[in-house]
């Protein structure tokens, strides 16, 4: 660099020095649960007919499919078997069942900084799906995602502020036996980081080789039990209004072993849910309820997550929508559900159709973001790295999305009208006989930090400093970052002892 340059760049690196210093969690301008629920979609009218709805589709509609084990527990509880095999909820039982359930729930990390607080109108971003492609930034192709790319995706997590929680991304292409994919699936994630993990299992009987590495890695069922850091993600239903049946078992067994669960209703509307948006939510609604119904008919005030998870269709194709407005509009909706039950809940959003990180899939990710957090969305899942309607899963894109998400939170922290923010004696001292400007004020330099958020990969030089700077582009500024967060040691890797004996027990494909 040049010296004028370097005088040029003398007082922005000082600036960047200053705020570079780390600050307490409660000045941060954002930071982890933050409250939204300011933009709300639907009336209140709205809601109740939706809710009306979906009760009527409980009772006379019901539901397919459901276990034996499910059935038996439904049932005694009052719901009720018809002739044709469909299990039907009487609107008394479902009210009943809600007085019961779970009005928030903690998700805990390895790290209890980390601890995830999900009720109210709290909101946390993190990753989710099960994408079967890595998107490679260099030569803007697609190839099959393996263990390793599941192991980096956990690590730059780690390392993200603004992504709060790892729910797998992607599936290990590389590990073809089911069992062995479930449980490297659970290593992968839980030794990248020490966040909150999700993750799902192929079939009921691997519940228990999971469980048992989850206690290893918690130091015992005890410990386990006490704070589980890993949820299962469970599609307990199969839309249109049928239960999974295998994942049923699935989750009956998680419930035994005190694992939280998400239950995941991802119906496609057009397709496999109503194509309005309001049959949508509604279809999704009825659904979740039946799922609360039967994790609280198992263990009352278990915790659950009411997920909540319509998609859109392209109508004109039928393919899958996820970056669309109405996919945000579907999510924000949702959200207002989740209040208006009490329940926890989460939903998707963050989802680009665009195939690579490009204006596309900037838009389309932020939109959703921004309305799922302002929505007050507790758990907003698929925010960062996902592409292809969630065939495909980009490391670059995952840093990308801190800012991203980071600048969603700050619309969803929102404005602080007082005193202090209004600052008419700020105004008074710099109008009158002052300096006719607020750069060096005491106040201007107080809310560098606590009341504007600054990205880490994205760039705001002007145009002649960008030329001078070599035209830094987005994407190559992502891979240098994932790079150098790659290059270093999981800070989430077992200790080497418990890491012998957990591959004395497993087949670690890692």
């Amino acid at each position: 660099m040049s010296e004028r340059q370097s005088r040029r760049s003398g007082g922005r690196a000082a600036r960047v020095a200053l705020r570079a210093a780390p600050l307490a969690q409660d000045l941060c301008p954002v930071r982890p649960g933050m409250k939204g629920g300011r933009y709300t979609p639907l009336t209140q009218a709205d809601i109740e007919r939706i809710h009306h709805g979906a009760l009527d589709a409980l009772e006379q509609i019901g539901l397919a499919d459901a276990p034996q084990s499910g059935i038996d527990v439904m049932t005694q509880a009052g719901a009720i078997l018809g002739d044709d095999g469909r299990l039907r909820f009487p609107r008394a039982l479902v009210e009943d069942i809600l007085a019961k359930a779970a009005k928030s729930v903690t998700l805990f990390g390895r790290d209890p900084a980390h601890d995830m607080h999900i009720g109210g109108k709290n909101v946390y971003y993190g990753t989710a799906g099960a994408a079967v492609h890595l998107v490679d930034v260099a030569t803007n192709t697609y190839r099959e995602s393996n263990l390793q790319d599941l192991f980096d995706a956990a690590r730059i997590t780690d390392q993200m502020d603004n992504i709060h929680f790892l729910q797998r991304p992607m599936v290990a292409r590389d590990v073809t036996d089911n069992f062995e994919l479930d449980i490297n699936t659970v290593y992968a994630c839980t030794s990248g980081t020490t966040k909150h993990v999700g993750t799902s299992f192929v079939e009921p009987d691997f519940v228990a080789g999971g469980i048992d590495l989850l206690h290893m890695i918690a130091g015992g069922e005890d410990k386990w039990r006490a704070r589980p850091f890993v949820s299962n993600s469970n599609c307990f239903v199969v839309p249109p209004m049928r239960f999974a049946t295998e994942s049923c078992q699935v989750m009956e067994n998680c419930i035994a072993a005190g694992m939280p669960v998400l239950l995941l209703s991802a119906g496609q509307a057009g397709a496999t849910a109503p194509a309005s948006i309001a049959g949508a939510i509604m279809q999704a609604v009825a659904e979740c309820l039946a799922g609360i119904v039967y994790v609280n008919a198992i263990s009352p005030g278990y915790p659950a997550v009411f997920g909540t998870w319509p998609f859109v269709s392209d109508l004109r194709t039928g393919a899958m929508s996820g970056g669309s407005g109405e996919q945000a509009l579907l999510t924000a909706g949702c959200a207002q559900m989740h209040h208006f039950y009490g329940l926890p809940g989460g939903a998707a959003a963050g989802i680009a159709d665009a195939k690579l990180p490009d204006m596309q899939a900037g838009w389309e990710q932020g939109i959703s973001n921004v309305m799922a957090g302002l929505s007050g969305l507790n758990i907003v899942y698929e925010a960062a790295g996902m592409h292809a309607s969630l065939l495909g899963f980009c490391l670059e894109s995952l840093i990308l999305g801190d800012d991203l998400i980071g600048q969603a939170q700050r619309c969803v922290r929102g404005i602080e009208v007082n005193d202090d923010t209004i600052g008419l004696e700020v105004m008074r001292a710099t109008c009158l006989g002052g300096p006719m400007h607020y750069l060096g004020h005491e106040q201007t330099l107080g809310l560098m930090q606590t009341e504007y958020l600054y990205p880490k990969t994205a760039n705001r030089l002007s145009p002649k400093e960008w030329q001078e700077y070599d035209r830094p582009e987005l994407v190559p500024a992502a891979t240098k970052r994932k790079d150098e967060i790659l290059a270093t040691p999981s800070q989430a890797l077992f200790n080497p002892m418990l890491d012998a004996e957990i591959r004395a027990a497993f087949n670690i494909h890692l």
